[in-house]
């Protein structure tokens, strides 16, 4: 992931550095990012959440992530909101893939996306279960995991003519009820003539017919 020109700089800034310091072990592990995106995701949240960027000398975490780790904001945002995903919603398989990393590693791709389709109210909790299980069990290439969410939610698209229909009938009963409540409203105070409440009455029950 890293260029030779970035490990290089790593390395000159991890010369200054004490190892096993917070701000060592966070170049280390972007050394191995590639292979490693959990261990850089992990330093990274922790960076993050305790502001240690600024004891450091920078302004911003971006600013950190940019200069020091030599990755860019949106990279580092996937990184973190991915680790976090897994420390949140999947304690068991972050310590496992921590303690015993299997031969192929979910993609930090896969498991942001894996994230965001979480967050989808509608997806039904199988279908969520079989992507989840091609991600963290089977270790799924990103380019696959995109590929099977589009598919999935294209399923769960409403049919069109469907949707509209839907739409024709919630309109036509919220008419049938505000005519109602209207027809009830005159009646009670006598602001309409007889022949008119009829009418909205005749209407009403018009609406109900089309239904």
């Amino acid at each position: 992931m890293a260029t030779n020109r970035t490990l290089n700089r790593i390395e000159e800034r991890m010369a200054g550095l004490e190892p096993g310091t917070i701000r060592y072990e966070a170049l280390e592990a972007a050394k191995r990012f590639k292979n490693s995106w959990i261990d850089l995701g992990r330093l990274l949240w922790t960076v993050y959440r305790e502001k240690k960027f600024k004891e450091w000398g920078y302004l911003s975490f971006d600013a950190y992530c940019a200069k020091e780790v030599g990755i860019r904001s949106a990279t580092a945002k996937k990184l973190l909101q991915s680790y976090y995903f897994l420390e949140k919603e999947e304690p068991s398989v972050l310590r496992k893939l921590q303690e015993e990393p299997p031969a192929k590693l979910p993609q930090a791709d896969s498991v942001n996306m894996l994230r965001l389709l979480k967050n989808r109210q509608n997806v039904p909790a199988d279908d969520y279960q079989q992507v989840r299980s091609y991600v963290l069990e089977k270790g799924g290439e990103a380019q696959e995991v995109r590929r099977e969410i589009r598919s999935l939610l294209e399923e769960l698209q409403p049919d069109p003519q469907a949707a509209r229909a839907a739409r024709r009938t919630s309109s036509i009963r919220r008419a049938i009820g505000t005519l109602r409540s209207l027809k009830v409203e005159f009646e009670e105070s006598k602001l309409l003539p007889v022949k008119l409440l009829a009418e909205i009455d005749a209407l009403a029950k018009k609406l109900e017919e089309v239904l």
